[in-house]
């Protein structure tokens, strides 16, 4: 059995977590140019019932991640997470359980679980073996209908529980650089990044907020 703390080595330190922003006849070149820009993480991210294309796209998409050595994360499907041999799964809260998901997958997947605005959410999914936690919407977003809002100190707090922090939600490169410096491991961004009309000189944007020594180790 593969221990958290390995599990967990997997992933990258910090950075961007890229995630694709559903159906588009661009989505392998978007993807591949996020990851030249740096994107740390990649997640497929699409909720239509495509099943035949959506297999294909996570597959192709797993396939170009392990070119860059970076993890693929499927968006809530356990089963195409599985199909496609990508990482990991991310979970919301009306997915299927950790342990689940952990039984689908195998002891080496990387489980992220969006814990909102709650840190006894992120308590609770620590304490069932998540591997990262992300906390959102800290700005507006249109990407989701209905968000919650999440604050950079709820990411102070939630560094106590010892797991990489993501934070979501109408992330920029101007406004990333306080989260970063609140606790923050990752950045996830969807529109910012893939509606930008250079996708890699975009990444290497966000990317570039990891990169500076002025990041607070406390």
């Amino acid at each position: 059995m593969i221990s958290p703390v390995a599990r967990r080595n997997r992933m990258p330190a910090n950075g961007l977590y890229a995630i694709t922003d559903g159906p588009r006849d661009d989505l392998l070149e978007a993807a591949r140019a996020a990851l030249e820009g740096g994107a740390a993480l990649l997640q497929y991210r699409d909720k239509t019932r495509d099943v035949l294309r959506r297999v294909r796209e996570a597959c192709a998409l797993a396939a170009l991640c392990r070119e860059f050595a970076v993890p693929l994360i499927v968006n809530d499907d356990v089963e195409l997470a599985r199909r496609s041999d990508a990482a990991g799964v991310h979970l919301g809260e009306d997915d299927v359980d950790i342990a689940d998901a952990r039984a689908t997958l195998g002891d080496p997947a990387i489980i992220g679980v969006s814990c909102y605005d709650s840190l006894q959410r992120a308590q609770a999914a620590t304490a069932a073996g998540a591997d990262y936690l992300a906390f959102g919407a800290f700005f507006p977003t249109a990407t989701k209908k209905a968000t919650r809002d999440a604050t950079p100190a709820l990411l102070h707090d939630a560094g106590a529980l010892g797991l990489p922090l993501v934070a979501i939600g109408g992330i920029t490169p101007d406004n990333g650089r306080a989260l970063v410096e609140a606790g923050a491991d990752f950045l996830a961004v969807v529109s910012a990044l893939f509606g930008a009309r250079d996708v890699r000189e975009q990444a290497r944007r966000f990317t570039a907020l990891f990169e500076t020594p002025w990041r607070n180790p406390s």
